[in-house]
């Protein structure tokens, strides 16, 4: 019996380890790894994998778990804020990329319907691997992120009507009336269906099955779920990568969202490899080597034309010269829906085999290169934004209203919009420490000016950003940037103001250490670590160590730059192990007949006859820490001792019962 199917699978695995392993070491992103294991295998190269069907719906397994997992995290109150962005910004990016692209197609000598159907289909971005990298990059809640987000939901909206304007554009323009008032019903349906499931269903589904205890009962039920919504959808016309979405959003803000996303993770990343493969498998290289030069022009005017459109519709949207570059090159590519389209388009007639071929080693060019535009995109805008702007590029379309900035000297500035820089503004406000806060969030700032707090909006890396805040003058600024190329951007900057003030930094590695301290940072705090540290000093504590001894360990570490972390430590300066005291806490009864009831801890002597402290006595609800020697045993109480265990094991003795 042959398994056709577990053939393909075992090929494309092991050759994606072999590709990925490699281009691991030389810093590659894992998708181009899957790209290039797709293109290997695939029909037009070796043709290994012989069943290419199969490995598609593989595939679209993995697009349902990515969206679906991109769901859980987003919620519909976010939905619900960045509509803006979803119609406004999805409607210009999508109209103007495709009216662009129109006059494009139409230089390539192709007719007028074909180059519309280009035009839009070219339009639609791949939410897919974009969404994969902001997510890996935990990016995908930025500001610009979200933006990205929106604009891509759009375009997943647009799918249905862009597969009901491919045949009108064949020539078939039989029952369209009835199939746009259907497609009318359908979505009131969808709308009805997530707010209600959202509201009422999926809580109350959840609870059920969560109090059954049963994991597998639990873990299918949420497939179940994630299928089940996209397949509906399906049915009712969009697309089952949005279904799931939308089914991740109905149970982003159960309390069992993040139980069911540690679930997802691993058959998410394994489905979703697939899909990059399968998109790999469809690059003819022979076509590409006989038009090398019309690919390469070609991949140049869609990623160019995509980018400065997607660009400035982030700019309208409120965005900076920053997030115009970041918006861009995160939607400069063509989507996996196109490929759909573009199928759909050669049946219709509408686009040539030329052509069709053409629009594929583009597309799958397109997506190769976004991965490496996403991570070049901050350093990038970084460097741009050292020249002098004009105020609009730095401040943007729309600023925020313009509020007092007070004149301050050694004050503090707060740059970053995380939790711990509104903590620390929090903690400043409490004990009247003159602060001002910067934060690249406009929705942010807004609600913190609000709330009377002095915080200005914009990008710190510019030098009039910062004059804003007085950073010249003040004695401490906090950088408190998830990113590590702005914060280095920032800090040059800072230092460059102000020769003087302390700057403190939290970054994510301790890796980073170095190069922050190297660019003028005055303290580095890396996140992983000093919990880490937290930590080690409790166990520490466990172990009753002395306090200043723990100090003195944690305080050599911090001196040391965590450099106990950042390299392969084979011996250790501290001896801690040996000197260890063996000591432990144990708690005795005093039970009815104990030769201990009525004595004192005078008469007793614990120290002198059994070599063990008594630190503290429980009588009913009460405890009595470091009890006076007249203190009486009574029957009932709970006796807490310190000592080492033989010790302990001979004042168990003196307990028992006559």
């Amino acid at each position: 019996m042959e398994f056709p199917i577990l053939k393909d699978i075992l090929i494309i695995f092991a050759l994606s380890t072999l590709v990925n392993y490699a281009f691991n070491r030389i810093k590659v992103p894992t998708i181009v790894g899957y790209l290039l294991t797709g293109v290997l295998a695939g029909p037009h190269l070796t043709g290994i994998v012989s069943s290419s069907e199969s490995i598609h719906t593989l595939a679209e397994i993995g697009v349902v778990l990515l969206l679906f997992t991109i769901g859980l995290e987003f919620s519909l109150k976010h939905l619900i804020k960045i509509r803006r962005v979803v119609f406004v910004g999805g409607f210009m990016q999508v109209f103007v990329t495709a009216a662009l692209i129109l006059l494009v197609a139409r230089s390539y000598e192709m007719d007028l319907l074909g180059a519309v159907f280009i035009g839009f289909i070219t339009a639609l971005s791949s939410t897919a691997v974009v969404l994969k990298v902001l997510q890996d990059r935990s990016e995908l809640t930025s500001n610009y992120g979200r933006t990205v987000l929106g604009i891509l939901i759009f375009q997943d909206i647009l799918l249905v009507p862009l597969l009901l304007f491919t045949p009108l554009l064949g020539g078939e323009t039989e029952g369209v009336g009835s199939m746009i008032f259907y497609l009318g019903i359908k979505s009131v349906l969808i709308i009805v269906m997530v707010y209600v499931g959202h509201k009422w269903v999926m809580p109350w589904v959840l609870h059920i099955i969560a109090m059954t205890k049963n994991q597998e009962l639990y873990f299918m039920s949420v497939l179940l779920i994630c299928l089940g919504i996209a397949f509906l959808t399906n049915e009712l016309g969009m697309s089952l990568a949005f279904g799931a979405f939308l089914a991740g959003l109905m149970i982003s803000e159960s309390e069992h969202s993040h139980h069911i996303y540690g679930h997802i993770i691993p058959f998410k990343d394994i489905f979703t490899s697939f899909f990059f493969v399968s998109i790999g498998m469809m690059l003819d290289l022979e076509f590409v080597v006989d038009n090398l030069s019309l690919v390469f022009i070609t991949v140049l005017v869609v990623i160019g034309i995509k980018a400065f459109v997607a660009g400035m519709t982030g700019f309208v949207l409120g965005h900076t010269f920053r997030g115009f570059i970041l918006v861009g090159l995160a939607l400069a590519q063509v989507g996996e829906f196109s490929f759909i389209l573009v199928q759909l388009g050669l049946g219709y007639g509408i686009v040539s085999d030329f052509y069709y071929q053409l629009f594929l080693a583009t597309a799958v060019t397109t997506m190769s290169l976004t991965p490496f535009q996403i991570m070049l995109s901050r350093p990038l805008s970084s460097w741009l934004v050292s020249f002098p702007l004009p105020k609009v590029l730095i401040e943007g379309m729309f600023p925020l209203k313009q509020i007092d900035i007070p004149v301050l000297e050694n004050h503090l500035v707060l740059i970053g919009k995380d939790s711990r820089s509104r903590n620390i503004a929090a903690m400043a406000g409490y004990i009247h420490l003159p602060y001002i806060a910067i934060a690249f969030d406009p929705a942010e700032v807004k609600k913190r000016q609000e709330e009377g707090e002095t915080i200005i909006y914009g990008d710190a890396a510019n030098e009039p950003i910062l004059r804003r805040a007085h950073v010249e003058t003040a004695e401490v600024i906090v950088v408190s940037i998830g990113d590590m190329i702005t914060a280095l951007s920032i800090i040059e900057r800072v230092r460059h103001l102000n020769k003087h003030a302390s700057i403190f930094v939290r970054t994510r590695y301790v890796e980073d250490v170095e190069e922050l301290h190297r660019v003028g940072a005055t303290q580095v705090i890396p996140e992983e670590f000093e919990t880490a540290i937290e930590v080690f000093e409790r166990v520490l504590n466990k172990y009753l160590i002395p306090q200043s001894d723990i100090s003195q360990i944690i305080g050599r570490i911090r001196k040391d730059n965590y450099g106990v972390v950042r390299q392969s430590v084979k011996s250790s300066r501290f001896s801690i192990m040996k000197d260890l005291p063996n000591i432990e806490i144990s708690a005795l009864k005093v039970h009815e007949h104990s030769p201990v009831v009525g004595k004192n801890l005078a008469e007793l002597d614990f120290r002198k006859n059994a070599g063990v402290t008594v630190v503290a006595i429980k009588r009913s609800d009460l405890i009595v820490e470091n009890p006076m020697a007249e203190t009486r045993f009574k029957k009932g109480d709970i006796v807490y001792v310190l000592g080492k265990q033989d010790q302990i094991a001979h004042t168990v003795k003196m307990f028992m019962a006559k």
